[in-house]
């Protein structure tokens, strides 16, 4: 009792006094209460704000979350706590966001349930847009540097709307098989169903608190979400993501497993999940709503996944990023090792038709080459050196050319450009010097290109895709990802699935 009284005073004299200092580990936990707590959460599971913990702030080093609580975010809620608190309490602050909780936290049905809104349900708002444009030849741009999305009009390439997003969106957007609706994770677990003809949101829910990505399923009926915590996927109805099911993430010895990311398969009519700390891979067929899973047992840990255009082989990117493994579909066996030293992004592989047989290529994190490998025997026939490790890999059916950026490293501000017929780089860009140039989508004629300039003051530039001239530029703040609707509900050769 007397311990209790000793803390709330301590606590009281704390919050009453300017500029105060966190000395203890109670002073900072009182001070992240009386001014964090109402955006992100008592638990720092997130709120109005994004969740604070180790794993969610796995992007955010601990100065530039310093800078954050100093400072503030421009164009969001957060505030700048400059002139309440002094260095000491913000250094402490930051240092506390970043240690894992004394008890893991929990996000299982009572907690899903609960996050769900539903502003319109489904069928309830009109079946046609509200603007004319070619609704197949539409772009979604995310601007990572305020968390806004831009819908763009890939005919005439100017914005037609702009809209709020939820923090920190990743995993890419996915849309309906009609294009009308579009599905955005975020990594604190937030999926947002939003009607692309209406410019609304028609519904959200929180499927965990560390979420890696969302897959729709080929019939549009469901969505998968695959979460780094809990250890789960869950299972949703796609028309109002009303909870179906909770898949806990687990082996045969109840050893658990983060998951890396969930895959749509749609010649299988299944999802493909990859799992982070298991030696396996899942297929995962929904039938009356309820998932059943398959397991695929591999050689090793694998971190990344893409697939041969008829699913019939998987390929993964082998943790220790020396090789990939390739894994026959039907049967689970793995058929192929292929060498691929320098941790390949295969997430970005993209596939097209060289001489009669068919390729994919990938950049490599760690590597500044580009591989390109023989699907019928798994050999790799071409390494392409590029001026650095790159991350993002483009091209389109109807288009020459392959484009990958040099995404980390001093020459991030390049971007090459690979002939399919020769397998060379017959161009290398450098649109904004010192900017970092990365992610290149085509409309859905393979005719026209964005190409993203990442940062606060940055823009997307059109692209002749024939001539590789730059028609013109739209300034965005930080934009990252772009999305052509047909290019994605097609699943077009050049493009990400």
């Amino acid at each position: 009792m007397q311990q209790t009284l000793k803390t709330l005073m301590l606590t009281a004299g704390l919050l009453a006094s300017p500029l105060i200092s966190a000395n203890t580990d109670a002073q900072t936990e009182a001070l992240y209460q009386q001014h964090c707590a109402s955006c992100h959460g008592s638990d720092r599971l997130g709120g109005m704000g994004p969740a604070l913990l180790p794993d969610n702030l796995s992007r955010l080093k601990k100065d530039q979350a310093e800078d954050a609580i100093r400072k503030g975010r421009p164009a969001t809620q957060m505030l700048a706590f400059a002139d309440v608190l002094n260095d000491q309490s913000i250094t402490a602050l930051a240092e506390y966001i970043y240690q894992p909780p004394a008890k893991e936290p929990v996000w299982g049905k009572n907690e899903i349930a609960t996050s769900h809104l539903l502003p319109h349900p489904f069928g309830s708002l009109p079946d046609t847009p509200v603007y004319d444009a070619d609704m197949m030849n539409l772009f979604l741009v995310v601007e990572i540097g305020d968390h806004h999305v831009t819908l763009l009009d890939g005919d005439r390439m100017e914005p037609i709307h702009r809209f709020a997003s939820r923090y920190a969106l990743h995993g890419g957007p996915k849309y309906s098989p009609d294009g009308r609706y579009v599905y955005f994770g975020s990594r604190d677990g937030w999926i947002t169903k939003y009607d692309l003809y209406n410019l609304k949101v028609v519904a959200e829910i929180r499927a965990g608190i560390n979420m890696r990505n969302i897959a729709v399923s080929a019939d549009g009926d469901h969505v998968m979400a695959a979460n780094y915590l809990p250890h789960t996927l869950v299972l949703f109805d796609a028309d109002n993501l009303e909870l179906l099911e909770i898949i806990p993430v687990e082996n045969d010895a109840k050893e658990s497993s983060r998951v890396s990311a969930v895959y749509a398969a749609p010649p299988r009519d299944s999802f493909i999940a990859a799992l982070k700390d298991i030696p396996e891979a899942w297929e995962i067929t929904v039938e009356n709503d309820r998932a059943k899973v398959r397991r695929m047992q591999t050689d090793t840990w694998l971190d990344d996944f893409f697939f041969d255009p008829g699913y019939q082989h998987l390929i993964g990117a082998a943790r220790d990023g020396k090789h990939g493994l390739v894994i026959n579909m039907d049967t689970g066996k793995t058929t192929a090792d292929l060498p691929l030293p320098g941790m390949p992004h295969l997430g970005s592989g993209i596939t097209w038709d060289y001489q009669g047989t068919r390729v994919m290529a990938t950049p490599h994190f760690r590597a500044g080459a580009v591989s390109i490998i023989d699907m019928d025997t798994w050999k790799v026939i071409k390494t392409l050196e590029t001026a650095g490790p790159g991350f993002f890999m483009r091209s389109h059916e109807n288009s020459r050319y392959a484009w990958v950026d040099v995404f980390f490293g001093p020459n991030k501000d390049k971007v090459h450009v690979i002939d399919k017929k020769t397998l060379e780089i017959v161009k290398t860009l450098q649109p904004t010097p010192g900017k970092v140039a990365a992610h290149v989508e085509f409309d859905r004629y393979g005719k026209k290109l964005l190409l993203s300039i990442w940062d606060n003051e940055g823009a997307v530039i059109v692209y002749n895709a024939d001539t590789l001239e730059e028609e013109k530029r739209i300034p965005m703040n930080k934009p990252s990802g772009k999305y052509n609707v047909w290019n994605k509900i097609n699943y077009e050769e050049g493009t990400s699935h």
